[in-house]
């Protein structure tokens, strides 16, 4: 390959007349190779230009310096002349404007001298070829002649072809003009005759600077091939060159050339052809001159456009290709061409940098071979000079390189090798010149090697590879076209048999004549066939053929000595003629038939009717032979193979055995080894404490009440059990719920708990005769876990038991089992049956339970009438109704009063009441009711609502969407207080109407029903005692349409009962039960797919939220540490905690991030982040000062689950965690906007900061601008330390935000809060996301504990076990943990629920027997209740007439109020300490006096429980008082928050937990209070909004973020008119925490008595009925 550039030059011709005419001046200066322009407008200006040939022909002939016609031929044509004789394509190309002198440079003219390239070059091609003697060589000449007019090709030759020729490319060829004229030329004169006629068929035109100018550019193209017979190997050679010597049209413009119409149409595609030239050379020219390492990526980059023009197209070889190319650039040298001369310049400029890869256009066969004689010839000179040419002669000798070496010139030649390589070894190169030599002339052997040498040396190959073939068994066909095996016609030969029938017959052992030996590869001597195996010996064994006279062949068999060989079975040792078909066993593996085919056609000539035997000669029948001919019994030799394996398998068997239960003894003994350590540690003195029973603490009743309480409590305390059932039927539920869709059941099965209370009773089919016969020592509710069936076909809900759901399970296998059998039909009619045969389905009644309802008959001590509107509560704790109930006292001759035609009358019901019945229904129900039940007390209580009459127009919707609530804490409630505190046997006594043994009637009116849902038709009510299930008074049923007016029922019912104490009993503290029934219409069920209970679930769970709250990223460094099991609670803080985003300014600060408000939801926010800044994470933590909480260090900061959505999937291990490097964290002072007044604030701040760069998340989320509409979200969990804890305690938040771009300038927080108020108010402090959390500090729990090593225990769950068509479930679980939860939950409610209806009750009864006083109906029981002075009635209580007739104080009264009094003075202790210190002795006794008349129901709230300890004795006693006054913050001033070395070391230890408090969505009342300022005894102003349980504090209505939280869940809110009379502060209460007291004040009466409603509704309810009582009083 040869790659030179372009070879250009240039040629100025002189002035034409035209521009003689103009006075036309010469700007083109030529000196050497370098061409300059002069721009005549500016005459400095010059360009210079370097080519290789710059020609002057401007001036005459006689100017030294002119160029003629044979000197431009000399430089260029001869050169490419040369070029062509090489091998090489050539091609010559004009360029120029028009008129520049293009074809006379390559055409010239017919006189002497003027020829131009063309006719020079052809004339002297062929004096060159008629110069040539070399007879090997020949020549042959072809030319075409085509001319590209207007983009379309026209052959010049050829003047039939007058139409346009298509332009072709092919794969090898490249771009090839079809059907042009190829003609074949022998001389000069030829060619000149072609070239003139196809001259005059080309288009030229005149024009305005050219008279005859070239319309169209002209190709002509000589093909010439040279062919060179080599005599040495009779091989032709030939080589081809294309010379293509090409006359372009001229470039012009226009306004020049004045050309219009067709000519303004071939200009345009004339110059559209070179500028697609011009685009072609220059992208040749940069893709070559670009740097080597960038090559490569130029020629992507840079796209040659050669299909753009056709000229282009078919110069693609000639431009940068397989060609040697030369360009002729013809220059005017006129000024008036100034810019078309210099654009030609500039043109020939670029095409110079053009390279061109040229190669021999020869065979390369061919080609090779010469190179390699030329290497053949030039290492024979090396040799020759160096004087060892005639190795190369003795070279040729051995090798057979020679003609014809003789035997003889070889010997003679041997002994000269040894001199000859003394003379190589001292010849420096001369061996490494002879190795070479060896290989170059082996090369040219095997390169000049003829077809039919090929052919027989591959004959040859294949003869040897069959013999080798033959030797291993292994045949061809007589074709020779497939190996494999093939019988012979005449040789004999061996079959191998094998046990595999494919492997039989599949080698084939040819048996030549003579003789032919078996043995080992490895024998001492050649085996002609070569076998392996431990039984074949090196020489195995002989077979001889040999051919008798008559031309019959006979083979010899010859075992060798000690080889082990058998012939039909038989044992050979000597000789043996074999015939065809025998069967030859060598060894004991190999197995051979021998086959004669001779022999075989002579036996059948013989005997032509012979029958072939029946069974086939094979590998079976030889070992059966085998076997029979050697007599042995191989069934025996198995059978006793057998039994010594089953021998050893058992003594085997036994051996394990033993090794197994003797390390089970191993382990067994181990494990009591540690065991016994382990109670040794734990339990050192337990034996001691059994055996010494009088050294144990002797208990107080009240502590053994409470033991025993506790004890009892704890034995039934069974959600643990409960968790292990549900988990573990979980299998079932999934499988029933899985059959039931494949089967098409409108049928779905899901967990329920169910609890045996007032409102839920457990039916008698779904308790197990252990659990009725255990329920007789119960003390508290049984939970028992069921099966929900919500059967949406017949809208009917059904409970089954876990062994029900077992049983019936079988059956729906083995109806999913016959589904497939069973016809469509016959499915469909199944689906008909409601019970019997259909598994799924179970009968339903026509009535179904709307709910219950309860009525107290404590009325009936003080005989007045009461009616009754009391809620009928479902078993969910949902209120479906109300119903109006009327019980009064009547006297037993007493006729009923005809009521009329709507009123359905009953008879006199005589119910006898028997001591035994009555005390074994009171030993089976639970002491306290509902009221201490296995749910936890200090659950939240959210109490919702407005207004004082708020319980009295309540609809059922309004009742379950705003709970009703209980106190915080029930022992303190002065209503439950008074019922729960019963009657005495002296008052008993004093009730004449109710004298034992004496007859009673009463009577029980069921008057209405109302907002009961019209999905219950028809409604009817049935009525009995608590205790007698099968006593019950019925109604008749009612239509209901759920709307109109309510429902009358107007059933009396008269009922006589004979006075015992158990009636007494009954009826001071039970209820009757009534029970609403109603015919439920079929409602829709929700689908599978969701939660099967979600509509069941408690209200408190469907408020929204706004984001759910996440579980803790795991931590990155800390290494997993097994986490304590926390015991009792030992104290809980609120953590007021403040997130904030900074992030850098342009002044180097870090300012924190804008917060979007506009959510109206506290504890939320999203933050208003640019892209691409620095950013830091501060998070402040406020919390209430105390001793046992202070802050260590912040052990890792970590962020992930980052996502766009606010629910984030924890179960995914997400790879995108960062650990935050922490900067700093310390105790800080709060700033002025976390200043909230709360009494004295000695609340404590503590602060730290991590730097978060949000890219090393990798995260697309954090790495782009948030598209519109689009939120990011993020979890951030912080690790913490704590002084004495055991373990770290984290804090989690999610962070919501959005991304902006760099430089976008975002608005400051705006909130619907502040968008219509006035004032300013700072931005940056409403920059913050704030979270409200519960810190709890537990002691260790002691994992000795039975209840400790229950919950540690494992269970299975069973719920994530794989059953057929869970598939179909659509992502359908088991409830588990979530359903004790909210079960909980309902129990709750439903002891709300409870509450509620007996403080309504006790209210009523109040408020009548006070109306009944004051108009002067005294009742006949009243003096000898005021009489008595442990009666705690309502009338007692609260009437101040009745109190006078008190006697005086006695001791335990007078103990109650002191406490009282203390319990005062330390619950506002800095502001009331002041007071109290200057009080008097007889102030305070007044005081005491005071609060022990006015105030004898709160004394009532202390009296102890039955069921419960004396919260007076135990949690306010002297030492728990001092030590909640140690404790409080408020009584040491001088105890710096801020400063956590000042505090007292504490030795216990903590388990920390820190949970987030959900945001309530309901507000109960918002709005400005007046805070108590202690330094300045002034009054601050605050805007407070009440979220129960939570109330939340801002510094104004327009401050969004949340400043103080407190917990009304664990405060309690005190209103005395004393202290406001005291302080002279009116409309002012109190709210005391655990850590400081507050002092509030409202504007009016109205807005104080608001705001205590919407702190404790039951406080503001007992407020406003003392007042409207105080003013009834006045009014009489």
């Amino acid at each position: 390959m040869a790659s030179g550039s372009v070879k250009v030059a240039v040629r100025v011709r002189p002035f034409n007349s035209r521009e003689i005419g103009k006075e036309s001046k010469c700007i083109i200066q030529m000196s050497g190779n370098t061409t300059t322009i002069i721009n005549p407008k500016q005459p400095k200006d010059n360009k210079s230009f370097n080519f290789d040939y710059s020609y002057w022909s401007h001036t005459t002939p006689e100017d030294i310096n002119y160029a003629c016609q044979k000197q431009v031929y000399k430089d260029i044509g001869e050169e490419m002349l040369l070029h062509a004789f090489e091998g090489y394509n050539v091609c010559i190309f004009a360029y120029g404007q028009t008129g520049a002198g293009k074809s006379y440079t390559m055409m010239g003219k017919q006189e002497k001298d003027q020829e131009g390239i063309i006719p020079l070059l052809c004339e002297d091609l062929f004096t060159k070829i008629n110069d040539n003697n070399v007879n090997s060589m020949s020549y042959s000449v072809e030319v075409s002649y085509m001319e590209i007019y207007c983009e379309r090709v026209r052959d010049l030759l050829n003047p039939k072809n007058k139409g346009n020729l298509r332009v072709r490319e092919h794969p090898l060829m490249g771009p090839y003009v079809e059907d042009l004229s190829k003609l074949a030329v022998t001389s000069y004169n030829d060619i000149q005759d072609l070239m003139d006629s196809g001259n005059k068929a080309r288009t030229v035109a005149a024009t305005n600077m050219n008279e005859t100018s070239s319309r169209s550019h002209a190709v002509f193209n000589i093909i010439f091939t040279q062919k060179r017979h080599d005599s040495d190997t009779d091989n032709t050679s030939e080589k081809v060159s294309k010379i293509s010597l090409v006359d372009l049209a001229g470039s012009e413009r226009a306004d020049s050339t004045g050309a219009k119409g067709t000519r303004l149409k071939e200009g345009a595609n004339i110059n559209k052809s070179l500028t697609t030239l011009g685009k072609v050379i220059s992208g040749l020219a940069e893709m070559d001159s670009a740097p080597n390492k960038n090559k490569k990526k130029k020629k992507v980059e840079n796209f040659i456009p050669y299909r753009d023009s056709v000229l282009t197209w078919l110069l693609r070889e000639n431009l940068g290709g397989n060609s040697r190319t030369a360009m002729v650039a013809a220059l005017s040298p006129a000024d008036i061409n100034y810019d078309e001369t210099l654009s030609t310049l500039r043109y020939a400029d670029r095409a110079k940098q053009i390279r061109c890869n040229a190669v021999i256009n020869e065979d390369p066969n061919n080609r090779l071979v010469r190179e390699l004689k030329e290497e053949v010839a030039r290492l024979k000179d090396l040799l020759y000079a160096q004087g060892l040419g005639d190795i190369i002669e003795m070279t040729n000798a051995m090798t057979g390189m020679s003609p014809s070496p003789s035997l003889s010139a070889l010997s003679s030649r041997a002994g000269s090798i040894s001199s000859l390589h003394d003379r190589i070894m001292f010849s420096p190169g001369s061996e490494q010149a002879i190795e070479r030599l060896k290989e170059t002339e082996k090369i040219i052997a095997e390169l000049n090697e003829t077809w039919e040498e090929k052919l027989r040396r591959t004959e040859a190959i294949r003869m040897e590879r069959e013999a080798l073939l033959a030797e291993m068994g292994v045949a061809m066909r007589e074709d020779g076209g497939t190996v494999g095996v093939f019988s012979p016609k005449k040789t004999p030969h061996l079959v191998n048999l094998n046990e595999d029938p494919l492997m039989s017959e599949c080698l084939l052992y040819y048996i030549k004549d003579g003789i032919t030996k078996v043995g080992r590869e490895d024998a001492s001597s050649r085996q002609d066939i070569v076998l392996s195996g431990h039984f074949i010996k090196d020489e195995h064994c002989i077979f001889t053929s040999s051919t008798n006279a008559s031309g019959e062949g006979t083979v010899v068999f010859e075992p060798c000595e000690g080889a082990e060989t058998y012939v039909n079975g038989k044992r050979v040792t000597e000789p043996i003629v074999l015939r065809s078909g025998n069967r030859i066993i060598m060894g004991k593996s190999h197995v051979f038939r021998f086959n004669d085919p001779e022999q075989a056609r002579q036996e059948r000539e013989r005997t032509p009717c012979a029958e072939t035997p029946v069974e086939p000669v094979d590998w079976a029948f030889a070992q059966r032979e085998l076997l029979d001919k050697q007599g042995i019994d191989m069934k025996q030799e198995m059978v006793q193979r057998l039994q010594e394996l089953e021998e050893q398998y058992r003594k085997e068997r036994e051996e394990a055995s033993n090794l197994l239960e003797q390390q089970r003894l191993d382990y067994e003994s181990k494990l009591e080894a540690l065991q016994r350590q382990v109670d040794s540690r734990y339990f050192p003195e337990t034996t001691e404490e059994e055996e010494e029973p009088e050294e144990e603490v002797p208990w107080t009743n009240q502590e053994t009440e409470l033991a025993l309480w506790a004890f009892r409590k704890w034995r039934f305390y069974q959600f643990t059990s409960l968790r292990d059932m549900l988990w573990g039927n979980a299998i079932f539920l999934k499988e029933a719920n899985a059959i039931s869709v494949e089967l098409k059941k409108k049928v779905q099965f899901q967990f329920v708990l169910l609890t045996d209370t007032l409102y839920s009773p457990l039916p008698p089919d779904l308790l197990s005769p252990s659990i009725a016969k255990d329920r007789e020592k119960r003390l508290f509710p049984r939970t028992i876990v069921a099966v929900e069936v919500q059967d949406q076909k017949n809208g009917a809900t059904h409970n089954w038991t876990l062994e029900k759901l077992r049983q019936r399970l079988d059956l729906m296998r083995e109806m999913y089992d016959r589904a497939a059998e069973v016809p469509s039909t016959a499915v469909e009619e199944c689906d008909h049956i409601m019970s019997g045969g259909d598994p799924f389905y179970d009968r339903f009644p026509w009535f179904r339970l709307v709910g219950r309802a309860f009525v107290y008959l404590s009325n009936l001590l003080y005989p007045v009438p009461l009616v009754h509107r009391v809620a009928i509560v479902s078993e969910k704790g949902e209120v479906k109704g109300f119903l109006r109930v009327a019980v009064q006292a009547i006297s037993a001759d007493e006729e009923a009063p005809d009521y009329g035609s709507g009123v359905r009358q009953s008879g006199t019901a005589k119910i006898s009441f028997e001591d035994q019945q009555f005390e074994k229904f009171q030993t089976e129900s639970c002491s306290g009711g509902l009221t201490h039940t296995s749910t936890s007390q200090e659950e939240l209580r959210i109490v919702e609502g407005e207004g004082p009459n708020s319980d009295m127009g309540l609809s059922a919707d309004e009742v379950n969407n705003n709970n009703c609530p209980a106190s915080p804490d029930v022992p303190d409630s002065p209503l439950k207080g008074s019922l729960e505190c019963p009657l005495d046997v002296t008052q008993e006594t004093s009730l004449q109407h109710l004298k034992i043994g004496s007859n009673f009637t009463f009577r029980v009116t069921v008057l209405q029903a109302s907002s009961i849902s019209a999905e219950y038709a028809d409604i009817f009510c049935q009525f009995n005692f608590i205790h007698r299930h099968d006593e019950a008074f019925s109604t008749e049923p009612l239509k209901n349409t759920g709307r109109g007016p309510p429902l009358g029922f107007y059933h009396v019912q008269n009922i006589t009962v004979e006075v015992t104490k158990s009636f007494v009993e009954y009826i001071k503290s039970q209820p009757i039960v009534f029970e609403v029934f109603g015919h439920y219409q079929k409602q829709p069920f929700p689908p599978l797919c969701k939660d099967l209970i979600s509509s069941l679930r408690p209200t408190r769970r469907h408020f929204p939220r706004v984001m759910p709250l996440s579980k803790p990223v795991p931590a990155t460094k800390l290494s997993t540490l097994t986490r304590s099991t926390a015991g009792p609670c030992h104290s809980k803080y609120e953590l007021m905690t403040f997130f904030e985003i900074c992030e850098l300014e342009a002044n180097g600060d870090y300012i924190p991030a804008v917060v979007d408000h506009r959510g109206g939801m506290p504890c939320h926010g999203t933050f208003l982040l640019h892209q691409g800044i620095q950013r830091r994470i501060t998070v402040t933590i406020a919390h209430e000062t105390g001793n046992d909480i202070e802050w260590k260090e912040v052990k890792e900061l970590v962020i992930g689950r980052i996502r766009n959505t606010p629910e984030a999937d924890e179960t995914i291990i997400d790879p995108n965690i960062l650990s935050l490097n922490i900067l700093s964290s310390s105790y800080i002072r709060p700033s002025y906007d976390d200043s909230v007044s709360l009494g004295i604030d000695h609340r404590t701040f503590y602060r730290f900061e991590a730097a978060w760069d949000s890219s090393m998340h990798n995260s697309l989320l954090l790495n782009r601008v948030t598209p519109y509409g689009e939120k990011i979200y993020i979890t951030l969990s912080a690790y913490l330390e704590m002084e004495n804890c055991t373990q770290p305690t984290v804090i989690t938040k999610d962070f919501c935000m959005v991304f902006y771009s760099r430089d976008a300038k975002l608005p400051a927080s705006r909130s619907i809060r502040n968008l219509f108020s006035t004032g300013a108010f700072r931005p940056s402090e409403s920059n913050r996301v704030t979270g409200v959390y519960e810190l709890s500090l537990c002691h260790l729990a002691d994992i000795g504990s039975p209840g400790m090593q229950r919950r540690r225990r494992r269970v299975l769950d069973t719920s994530v076990a794989y059953v057929r068509g869970e598939e179909n479930l659509a992502g359908w679980r088991p409830r588990s943990d979530s359903l004790i939860l909210d079960h909980q939950w309902e129990l709750e409610k439903l002891s709300l629920l409870q509450e509620v209806e007996k403080t309504r009750h006790y209210l009523l009864l109040r408020e009548k027997l006070e109306a009944s006083l004051f108009l002067g109906h005294d009742s006949f029981c009243g003096k000898d209740l005021m009489e008595s002075p442990k009666a705690s009635s309502p009338l007692m209580m609260m009437n101040p007439v009745v109190s006078l007739g008190l006697d005086s104080p006695n001791e335990r009264q007078r103990e109650l109020a002191a406490k009282c009094v203390r319990l005062l003075m330390h619950t506002f202790n800095r502001q009331y300490s002041q007071v109290s210190s200057s009080l008097s002795e007889s102030k305070l006794s007044e005081m005491s006096a005071s609060l022990l008349r006015e105030s004898s129901s709160a004394l009532s709230t202390l009296t102890p429980s039955s069921t419960c300890p004396s919260l007076v004795d135990g949690h306010f006693g002297s030492q728990d008082f001092r030590g909640a006054e140690a404790n409080s913050g408020a009584s040491s001033p001088d105890l710096d928050p801020f400063s956590p070395v000042e505090r007292k070391p504490r030795s216990c230890t903590f388990i920390p937990n820190i949970q987030e408090i959900r945001v309530s969505p309901i507000v109960s009342k918002k709005g400005y209070l007046h805070f108590l300022e202690t330094h300045t005894n002034g009054w601050v102003k605050r805007y407070i909004v009440v979220r129960r349980p939570y109330v939340y504090l801002y510094r104004s209505e327009r401050d969004n973020v949340e400043r103080a939280v407190i917990n009304l869940s664990s405060a309690q809110v005190d209103y005395n008119e004393d202290q406001q009379t005291l302080f002279r502060a009116p409309y002012t209460f109190a709210v005391c925490t655990e850590h400081r007291n507050i002092l509030l004040q409202a504007s009016n009466d109205k807005e104080m008595h608001d705001w205590l409603y919407a702190f404790n509704p039951l406080l503001a309810g007992t407020i406003r009925s003392k007042l409207a009582r105080r003013r009834s009083q006045m009014r009489m």
